[in-house]
């Protein structure tokens, strides 16, 4: 399947670029407003868009609210129920309303809790998604492309809204002379996420799309996996028990990246390659003649991290990084 964007003919392209949001809510509407800002032709979030905690906040008999947050149990009044729901939603986690029966029943049955977290997942994501066309003028198209840490309900919200194209596995032309394929699959971590498979596995995936491609010269690779050994994939070296290795005073850091993904960019050369989910690692390089880049992520502060990526025929004209 093919997406056509109608570029400005003979005109440079803009693109921003950014990714690892992780349920921040506040790091997506920076990222809306800086596309707006921008004059973009395309936003393109990659991978990793939801967050992973639920935080339930409980209605007690006496009318104030308990919540369990950043290692210790806070209780409010109703008159601060806002600004508590803001606070746990500013670090990418979930806020649940709910009352003492439910919370009760969610501690005894783990599958209350799933179903719940899904449910506040999908719809928290499609209230991101309906900013859109508040946010960003109607000739700027976004694409996101859900991560490794992603649920395949978020395919479904993705799919089904009007405002947004699912990049996974599609090629789409971002003007007429650039396509842009993505893939939010990445390499074994030791997190045991969704989208997680064998090199060789993921190096057949990765053909596959790049099969659809028209023109590799000029293609953007979009792959949540950076390269293996590129700069742009170093995180901790982790223990058995998944602490940070330190040696020396300083945390140890090991090369995390795809082989599969570092394989196709050396094998085919694309115009230039997006990356991400290692979120220490911001940074741009070339492999051969490909740019690639890593904007980093820093969800957790409420800090955008971005690449403003200008670009005409084969000649990348602006390569700058955004933060804000």
């Amino acid at each position: 399947m093919s997406f056509l964007f109608k570029g400005k003919k003979g005109a440079e392209t803009r693109i921003l670029f950014a990714t690892d949001m992780h349920g921040s809510e506040g790091v997506w509407r920076k990222f809306l407003n800086a596309s707006a800002m921008l004059k973009v032709d395309v936003a393109i979030c990659g991978g990793d868009l939801t967050g992973k905690m639920l935080v339930p906040v409980v209605k007690h008999k006496d009318g104030k609210y308990s919540y369990y947050h950043l290692k210790r149990t806070h209780v409010v009044d109703e008159s601060e129920i806002e600004n508590a729901l803001k606070e746990v939603r500013g670090i990418g986690y979930y806020p649940y309303l709910t009352d003492e029966s439910e919370y009760e029943d969610m501690v005894k049955n783990p599958k209350k809790v799933d179903e719940v977290f899904h449910k506040v997942m999908a719809s928290t994501l499609k209230s991101w998604l309906d900013l859109i066309p508040q946010k960003v003028p109607s000739e700027t198209r976004v694409v996101v492309c859900p991560g490794n840490d992603d649920r395949p309900v978020v395919d479904e919200v993705v799919n089904s809204h009007k405002h947004v194209i699912n990049g996974e596995g599609k090629v789409i032309e971002i003007d007429g002379s650039h396509e842009m394929v993505s893939c939010g699959w990445v390499n074994p971590s030791p997190w045991k996420t969704s989208r997680e498979e064998e090199e060789e596995k993921l190096e057949e995936r990765l053909e596959k799309y790049i099969s659809q491609i028209k023109n590799v010269d000029n293609a953007i690779f979009n792959f949540h996996a950076p390269p293996y050994q590129s700069k742009l994939d170093e995180a901790p070296l982790l223990d058995k028990n998944l602490n940070p290795v330190i040696q020396s005073g300083s945390v140890v850091m090991v090369p995390v990246g795809s082989k599969a993904v570092r394989k196709m960019i050396e094998k085919y050369q694309p115009f230039l390659g997006l990356h991400g989910h290692i979120h220490e690692a911001a940074g741009s390089m070339k492999i051969g003649r490909t740019y690639c880049v890593n904007p980093g992520s820093e969800y957790a502060e409420g800090i955008l991290r971005a690449f403003l990526i200008e670009f005409k025929g084969n000649k990348i004209t602006r390569l700058q990084r955004i933060e804000g």
